[in-house]
């Protein structure tokens, strides 16, 4: 049986030669299947280094393996049904192995807890995302309930303590997420938006100390990494809880601006990059610190999600359109050739067609080079999940094309102010669909393709700009120097 992929990793030469030996060895597969964001990208990186340090290999084939995660989504119910339909397309291949072990970890685990088992009997283990460096002893432990029953199965083992900081150190292991790296700098999140499932299931924001971040970023740049991806729910919090002082060398909290500037003193990195952040988080430490660390992306996701103050009051966004503009003058002062980007919810319940129209007014106002637009869906363990979702399906989906219309306009105004210049691009890969092309990223984070050698790959070029689209630019290589 094969099961299709949702997020998979090509193995590299290091892993492919370890999944071999450790085939030859018998010792046991893990299989991950990863859904959602890039956090869980990273959580599913660190779960198979867990096992790989506890002597597993990790196979590509699901019929090879012994073990079977799924690392799940929690923010859309369409997302976790998906998951419930993959895991269900392993019952058989259950049947016909019982000593296979299914676990469901991440975001819907720790939402939905034991549902797992009513919906999907032969699921195993399900672990919270607080717990997830747990997971092999928590296989250990099925493995030891199973031997103690006789084989004949036993209860789901559930662990989705919030409780603690869950302990991270990859350093033993070999590195394995490529030239663009993923940094989880902090988890949680501290703030309640009304629709918003994270506090759920992330917990309280808890901020990794700087040195842990910086040891981190060493080895994965010794092992190829060159741009490094700062991950968080509200990126810009960062710092808030820890300790006055730590990793600063000044009075005060560290902050995200102090780790931006430690980041820029390591040898062999290329780009900073930041995902995602909060307007209410925007303070001018961090406006300069993306000004004087030329490493750091020209680029900020800060999502306005309305244009609404109404609306963004019945969000408990805690800001208005007018604090929104404030943080934005801030960062141009700071870096006038800043790119932002933005989420957008339209159909928020009583959202009316005035409201609408403040949101598409506020997005061709701001300017924004990407947005990303969504319906609103009423999601469980939400304030607003008790209010009316009385928005017409019909008049949602007018309202996303009318946005995304607007979105295209906007993105296709800001690639074209890039026409007949050169940009500093980082060249991630060959061009999809493209033969002789490569793709890069310019440092506004803009999708930029030109033809070029794939030596080129892991370099930063200068490209001159021949032709723009909503979606990214593409021109040549221009004299470099």
């Amino acid at each position: 049986m094969s099961l299709p992929r949702v997020q998979t990793r090509v193995p590299s030469e290091l892993e492919s030669h370890a999944s071999t030996e450790g085939e030859a060895s018998g010792a046991p597969a893990l299989h991950v299947v990863t859904f959602g964001c890039q956090m869980n990208k990273y959580d599913s990186l660190l779960v198979e280094g867990r096992f790989l340090q506890r002597g597993y290999r990790l196979t590509e084939r699901l019929e090879d393996a012994d073990v079977v995660l799924f690392n799940t989504c929690s923010v859309r119910d369409h997302a976790e049904e998906r998951v419930y339909s993959w895991v269900g397309a392993l019952a058989e291949a259950k049947r016909r192995r019982p000593e296979l072990v299914v676990g469901v970890m991440g975001c819907m685990a720790q939402r939905v807890e034991g549902e797992v088992f009513r919906r999907a009997s032969h699921v195993d283990l399900v672990c919270g995302t607080r717990q997830l460096t747990t997971l092999p002893e928590l296989v250990d432990e099925v493995r030891e309930r199973r031997r103690r029953s006789g084989g004949a199965g036993s209860q789901g083992l559930i662990e989705t303590s919030l409780e603690g900081a869950m302990e991270v150190d990859r350093r033993s292991e070999p590195y394995r997420d490529g030239l663009v790296g993923h940094l989880a700098v902090m988890r949680g999140c501290d703030l309640n938006c009304t629709y918003c499932v994270v506090p759920a299931t992330r917990g309280r924001v808890q901020s990794r100390p700087i040195d842990d971040l910086v040891a981190e970023a060493r080895w994965m740049i010794e092992g190829g990494a060159r741009v490094l991806t700062l991950l968080g729910q509200t990126v810009n919090s960062y710092g808030e809880d820890l300790p006055v002082g730590e990793g600063t060398g000044r009075r005060g909290r560290p902050g995200l601006s102090d780790l931006l500037r430690a980041l820029q003193e390591l040898e062999g990195l290329e780009r900073i990059r930041l995902i995602t952040l909060h307007p209410s988080y925007v303070t001018r430490a961090l406006a300069e610190a993306i000004r004087d660390c030329e490493k750091v992306d020209r680029f900020l996701p800060l999502p306005v999600q309305s244009g609404s103050d109404r609306i963004l009051r019945a969000m408990k966004r805690g800001y208005t359109t007018d604090l929104y503009r404030e943080r934005i003058a801030l960062l141009r002062e700071e870096v006038p050739d800043i790119e932002l980007g933005s989420d957008w919810i339209v159909g928020f319940p009583s959202e009316t067609d005035e409201d609408f129209e403040r949101s598409a007014a506020f997005l061709d106002e701001i300017g924004f080079v990407q947005n990303y637009v969504f319906q609103y869906s009423p999601r469980p363990d939400t304030r607003a999940f008790a209010l009316p979702d009385d928005v017409p399906i019909a008049a949602k989906k007018e309202r996303n094309r009318i946005l995304l219309e607007a979105a295209e306009r906007s993105s296709l105004a800001r690639m074209e102010t890039r026409l007949g210049g050169d940009v500093s691009a980082f060249v991630e890969a060959t061009a999809p669909k493209s033969p002789g092309s490569l793709r890069a990223r310019t440092v506004h984070n803009l999708p930029v393709r030109f033809e070029g050698d794939e030596k080129l790959i892991g370099t930063t070029v200068r490209v001159r700009i021949e032709a723009a689209s909503p979606y990214g630019l593409s021109g040549a290589l221009a004299e470099q120097g």
